[in-house]
């Protein structure tokens, strides 16, 4: 299908909701030019809502108790975002790098209309999903970013948009050998139907799909390769389909109850502290570790890995799981939470906005815009964690949105609510304040 005029194809809410479980046929996501194919992963963002509400509800229904807690769901949807800032200032790098080997070493070029070609996209891109992903849990460099979408205890809906903001500048790579005979926009359909399938099958409330489970990756599945019991470790690599997992040795099916999150926990809600921590022990193993091959085998070995080791380490090395795990869950009163759902919401509104302006915008105002995200979105982590700096970050942050929104560089979607918000962030850096003022006088009456 081409567009006449040139831009991304407008799409149906069916087409969106299809394309969120790879059932939009070749017919209806078939274009010739990359700039004719709809960005589905943006117009997917209601559709995410939606699916979170539903599976709270079923959850609710099944269990008598909600997917999730405010503190990591937060968190997943902090570093949701936080992945997608950069896409704001530059194209995808997934996109550029294929382009430009299209353009000048391509081989030959399949029909960009043909089904066959379709379906081979289909298998190539999530046979090389397959292939980085399993690098990125057997190679530490590129563990230190995947990580962090493993770092959630809690396994929902969430969890699926809880991704790394760096993993996209190295999984680019093994997507180019398509790029010798596959034309971009075919590529561009499936690397965004490939992520947008991933969603839907991070929750609990999803038991088994019966045949469905010998060839695609399903809920059951995926629950397995978020487990950090020792039968869970480096399992289930599949995006789309497990016929690689199946074929290749790393398939485990679900047995034990899967307790989730990383062998090591973080115990961290702060979106920046959750990105660069692993890249800092990597830093202070490698200058501890002796030797110049063992050196290079911290960077290029698995995260399990030392001296005398094997290439993934030890198995018996992984913690063993005793069911009486408990969850980083940080005791926060209770307005708090609702502080930080109302001034997330706030963020969510900002960040929509940025999305939908970012061409009309000076460099200038996008950076502006970045940075208050990034401030707030670290903000709220050090909320969740109760820290005692909390209150400081929080009444600077304020006292900055209201100063920069009445002077225009913050736009909220909708207008009507621009005096709200002012009055918002003045009412809770007032609040901020007189936090700060009580315990500075509470703290000089305990020293007299």
């Amino acid at each position: 299908m081409s567009n006449e005029t040139g831009g991304p194809r407008a799409t149906t809410p069916g087409q969106q909701l299809r394309a969120l479980f790879y059932v939009l046929p070749p017919g209806e996501s078939s274009f010739r030019t990359v700039e004719e194919v709809p960005d589905y992963v943006e117009k997917s963002i209601p559709f995410f809502i939606a699916f979170i509400g539903l599976e709270f509800v079923v959850s609710w229904v099944q269990k008598r108790k909600l997917s999730g807690r405010i503190n990591d769901g937060i968190s997943s949807l902090s570093l949701g975002i936080l992945s997608r800032l950069p896409d704001v200032l530059f194209r995808s790098i997934d996109l550029i790098s294929y382009i430009y080997v299209w353009n000048n070493y391509r081989l030959f070029e399949l029909p960009w209309d043909s089904p066959w070609t379709w379906y081979l996209t289909l298998l190539g891109v999530d046979f090389a999903y397959y292939c980085f992903h399993r690098m990125s849990h057997e190679v530490n460099i590129l563990w230190a970013a995947h990580q962090v979408h493993h770092s959630s205890e809690d396994y929902n809906l969430f969890t699926a948009l809880r991704q790394s903001v760096l993993q996209k500048y190295t999984s680019w790579i093994l997507n180019l050998p398509m790029a010798l005979f596959i034309p971009p926009s075919v590529f561009a359909v499936h690397l965004q139907f490939n992520l947008l399938y991933q969603f839907w099958i991070h929750t609990e409330v999803i038991t088994n799909l019966g045949p469905l489970e010998w060839i695609l990756n399903t809920p059951s599945h995926h629950r397995v390769h978020h487990g950090r019991n020792p039968y869970c470790i480096d399992k289930n690599y599949g995006g789309t389909l497990i016929i690689w997992d199946r074929i290749f040795g790393t398939f485990e099916a679900e047995d034990a109850k899967v307790v989730y999150g990383l062998t090591h926990p973080v115990n961290s809600f702060d979106p920046i502290m959750l990105q660069l921590r692993p890249l800092a022990h990597i830093w202070n193993t490698f200058w501890a570790t002796p030797g110049f091959c063992n050196k290079l085998s911290v960077i290029f070995k698995g995260p399990g890995w030392g001296p005398g080791k094997p290439r993934l380490g030890l198995p018996e090395e992984i913690p063993v799981i005793t069911g009486k795990e408990v969850p980083f869950n940080p005791s926060v009163p209770a307005y708090l939470n609702c502080y930080a759902v109302v001034h997330f919401a706030v963020i969510m509104d900002l960040f929509t906005e940025l999305l939908g302006t970012v061409t009309a915008l000076s460099q200038g105002t996008i950076l502006l815009r970045i940075g208050f995200i990034i401030v707030s979105l670290t903000s709220f982590g050090l909320l969740m964690e109760n820290r005692p700096k909390a209150g400081i970050f929080e009444i600077i942050r304020c006292l900055v949105f209201v100063g920069v929104y009445k002077l225009g560089y913050l736009r909220s979607q909708f207008s009507s609510l621009g005096y709200a918000y002012e009055v918002l962030f003045s009412l809770c850096a007032a609040f901020w304040g007189i936090q700060i003022m009580k315990r500075i006088t509470s703290f000089k009456d305990k020293h007299h």
